[in-house]
């Protein structure tokens, strides 16, 4: 019994070819991507307020600099 279970996993292995499958690392970039953009996302949700505050301070900075310059 145990015989015949390994040579249908050897034939349906060779048949949908689950080797090549495993050693293709054509798809690592994409995973990848999706990876880094998913950690960049929490981090952006995490710290939403603390950015927002960042960056609202930064324009206040721009514009009042920029009021200087054309007076």
């Amino acid at each position: 019994m145990r015989a015949m279970l390994a040579r249908g996993w050897k034939r349906a292995n060779k048949s949908l070819k689950l080797d090549e499958l495993w050693k293709d690392e054509e798809g690592l970039g994409t995973l990848e991507l999706v990876l880094i953009a998913a950690v960049l996302i929490i981090m952006a949700i995490l710290f939403k307020d603390w950015i927002l505050e960042f960056l609202g301070n930064l324009m206040d900075s721009v514009e009042g600099k920029s009021e200087s310059i054309f007076e």
